[in-house]
């Protein structure tokens, strides 16, 4: 236990932020790169421009189904090989040039989508495949830095002031996009015409860019390390295989990281739901647009309070509990959901959403970290990937038929209540303390890859 003076101290700003040192600011600073270029392209302003430029030519149904495609594509391509490309980085640690690979391939879709215009829906969704593999594929390897960067004590604070970073970039770039597309005046750009929204893309791809690169100056690449009695096979994709093979086998090892991992897929469903479907629910009531977008733009502002405010209230009262107020709040927007009849009504729950969207997922980010060892995290939090993106879509599915079957859409949004209630049935099953012990033991037991050691083959 600490001294009482030690209790007495003051812990500085930066340090109750999450942000106290040089590799943690960086770290977060690629959050704030990525969080713009969803806020702008997948939830505000490509879907907009799809509909009413690219796809101009198709119907509404042909139009949806090939948005729909090309977000599944952009998720299951990078899913399948997650697990497996994760633990060839634990091997060969090179966490951070395939990072840099994927981010590469994400910023250079999100700058081709300026070369997509009237009825050119093929091309720009083929582009819009490319930013959301690039998005998701570094962002595995992203969060697989997280338990080498931050200590059990600080990874809370760490991951959730990250979604803050993250939140208060996205609110930054998303409102100089809309204010150009709004009133091009301004920045010496023709009234009429699409070269507004195209160049916000181009502003996205330039975002991601420049603030990726503080991760790659600051940010270490973690050590490779083995566990006692695993072999170094010469061949990397074997090893990969091989490591994998070895963490399905002691899936009662890491029980507790495994029953949050089921967890996170489905309540992560009801979250994802309610952030993809908030605006089609809206728009099948009678909510303006600009009211759905101006929401988006204000839950990235509220967000960077929140988060922080989560990642403190978890220091108080503990991780598990602090996401379960989270899942709380998300079943209440639900019944409100259910009531909304005004503009007025989806902006207060934009601002429930914006309280705990950002802390919620960070939270369990952070939750996880703790429960795997840092030597397997990029295995690992490639399974977490795998969830991560696969959360929210049986969700819009279960909106649609319950909405079909019943007749009403409000009662679509209030069956998502049950992701929330299933999942935070299943986290309450997870044995903090003893998956935490779980990892610290297997962490202290692992030890440095000596190339030299490899077993021929």
């Amino acid at each position: 236990m600490r001294p009482n003076h030690e209790l007495d101290t003051p812990i500085p700003l930066l340090e109750r932020l999450g942000l106290h040192r040089p590799e943690l600011r960086a770290w977060a600073m690629y959050e704030w790169a990525t969080t713009g270029m969803w806020a702008v392209v997948v939830a505000a302003i490509f879907p907009i421009y799809y509909r009413s430029v690219l796809a101009v030519d198709l119907s509404r149904e042909q139009a949806d189904w090939g948005f729909s495609l090309a977000t599944t594509l952009g998720i299951v391509l990078v899913a399948v090989v997650a697990p497996f490309m994760g633990a060839i980085t634990d091997r060969a640690a090179i966490k951070k040039p395939l990072l840099g690979a994927f981010a590469a391939l994400g910023i250079a879709g999100a700058g081709l989508l300026f070369f997509a215009q009237e009825g050119n829906w093929l091309l720009g969704l083929f582009f819009f495949v490319l930013v959301n593999i690039g998005a998701n594929g570094s962002i595995v390897f992203y969060d697989a830095l997280l338990p080498h960067i931050a200590s059990s004590e600080e990874v809370d604070r760490v991951s959730t002031g990250a979604f803050a970073v993250g939140y208060l970039g996205a609110g930054l770039l998303l409102a100089f996009c809309l204010l150009m597309i709004q009133m091009p005046g301004l920045f010496g750009l023709p009234e009429e015409g699409t070269l507004p929204a195209r160049l916000s893309f181009v502003a996205v791809g330039v975002w991601w860019l420049v603030f990726s690169i503080p991760l790659f100056l600051r940010v270490s690449e973690p050590r490779a390390e083995l566990a006692p009695g695993e072999v170094l096979e010469t061949g990397t994709v074997r090893f990969a295989v091989n490591r994998i093979k070895r963490t399905f086998r002691e899936l009662r090892s890491y029980r507790n990281a495994f029953i949050l991992l089921i967890a996170y897929l489905i309540y992560g469903d009801g979250i994802g739901t309610i952030i993809r479907m908030a605006a089609y629910y809206g728009e099948q009531i009678g909510i303006g647009q600009e009211h759905m977008i101006g929401a988006i733009v204000m839950v990235q502002f509220i967000g960077v309070p929140f988060a922080f405010l989560f990642g403190m209230l978890a220091g108080k009262i503990g991780t598990k509990p602090a996401i379960f107020v989270g899942l709380t709040v998300y079943s209440a927007i639900t019944v409100l959901g259910y009531f909304m009849t005004s503009a007025v009504h989806f902006w207060a729950l934009a601002v429930l959403v914006g309280m705990v969207q950002g802390g919620t997922q960070a939270l369990s980010r952070s939750l996880f970290s703790s429960l795997i060892p840092a030597y397997k995290s990029g295995e690992l939090f490639g399974f977490y990937g795998v969830m991560d993106k696969f959360a929210g879509m049986a969700g819009p599915t279960v909106f649609a038929a319950v909405g079909a079957a019943t007749g009403s859409s409000r009662l679509g949004i209030l069956s998502i209540m049950i992701f929330f209630l299933v999942g935070g049935a299943i986290l309450y099953m997870v044995d903090v303390d003893g998956g935490r012990q779980v990892a610290r033991e297997a962490q202290r037991r692992a030890r440095p890859v000596v190339e030299d050691e490899a077993a021929p083959g």
